[in-house]
């Protein structure tokens, strides 16, 4: 355990001295990954299919706000949509527009959930998203998550439907808005998975801001339980339902990786906890003091000893 908190000490010792240099890193690795990811999936252009397109976006993200950074990877899907159907191209678009209107403009720190989000679902790990908003987000953070799980969705039906979009032509353009905006509303599984969001969102949030030990870790098995309880709510009530081995290795995952995070963040002593109280002339006031571990780094000496001098001394 010791070895763990010297080592985060190191970690925040080095971040603190190279910040500068990590943040371009940071995006560059997520901007890479999402645009790459996106290709994969997605990539119905072929001209942007290559992977210098997504080398150089995330190049050029590496300076960029996360909310430029969203904006890209909104282009770029749009893109690959367009070469499937006009339709869903724009329904996105009017999507992405109001979201920008209604959120972004006035909450832009979020702007890089929207990238997150649909990115865990392609890994197979969205149950961590929540867990980690909750534990250091807000629950307005909520709108972006939403979001995001509605992104991946088009994704999904893009995917999956991409012969179909791109043959049907004998349709009515009103009757296949309609198809289109039908299939993407009714979908359930969709649903389900926005309000487990949701409920992880609201329960770890809620749980970590009691004055009670251990309230991360708490709050991250009550958020857990809370977005696994959502899922099989939905499977009984829609009869939608996620793979058993994917949802327990997703979960198992999520678990881990908001373990780590609270250690790294929120690792504090409750052994050295103390309790104050003090007043002025309107309240009392009592508080809880729990300290933040911190231990120093061992500054190691090595000292060298010329042991051929030493002899030629002897002599």
């Amino acid at each position: 355990m010791m070895g763990l908190l010297v080592l985060k000490e190191r970690l925040k010792v080095f971040y603190a001295k190279y910040d500068m240099y990590f943040y371009p890193v940071i995006k560059f690795i997520l901007s890479f990954t999402t645009f790459y990811v996106m290709n994969q999936n997605i990539g119905f252009m072929a001209k942007l299919k290559t992977p210098m397109v997504p080398f150089l976006l995330g190049l050029v993200c590496a300076f960029l706000p996360y909310g430029a950074i969203s904006l890209l990877a909104a282009l770029l899907m749009l893109a690959h949509v367009y070469s499937v159907s006009m339709e869903i191209a724009l329904i996105i678009m009017v999507f992405f527009v109001v979201i920008g209107i209604l959120y972004y403009g006035f909450q832009p720190g979020d702007s890089y959930l929207l990238i997150l989000t649909p990115l865990m679902f392609l890994f197979k790990i969205p149950y961590v998203i929540p867990l980690l908003v909750g534990l250091s987000g807000s629950l307005i953070s909520i709108i972006p998550i939403s979001c995001g799980v509605f992104i991946y969705y088009v994704f999904l039906y893009v995917k999956q439907n991409a012969g179909v979009l791109t043959n049907d032509a004998s349709m009515d353009i009103t009757q296949k808005y309609i198809q289109i905006i039908k299939s993407l509303v009714s979908n359930q599984l969709m649903v389900v998975m926005i309000c487990a969001c949701a409920v992880g969102v609201l329960v770890v949030f809620l749980i970590k801001n009691l004055s009670m030990d251990y309230a991360w870790m708490i709050a991250i098995i009550a958020g857990t339980v809370a977005q696994l309880a959502a899922i099989f709510v939905g499977d009984f009530l829609f009869n939608v339902s996620v793979p058993m081995g994917q949802l327990l290795t997703g979960v198992v995952i999520s678990v881990i990786i908001a373990g780590i995070y609270d250690f790294f963040v929120f690792a504090v002593d409750y052994s050295r906890t103390e309790y104050i109280q003090f007043e002025d002339d309107d309240y009392y006031y009592y508080v809880k003091a729990v300290p933040k571990i911190a231990v120093s780094a061992p500054d190691v000496k090595v000292q060298k000893i010329n042991t051929r001098k030493n002899m030629k001394g002897g002599r």
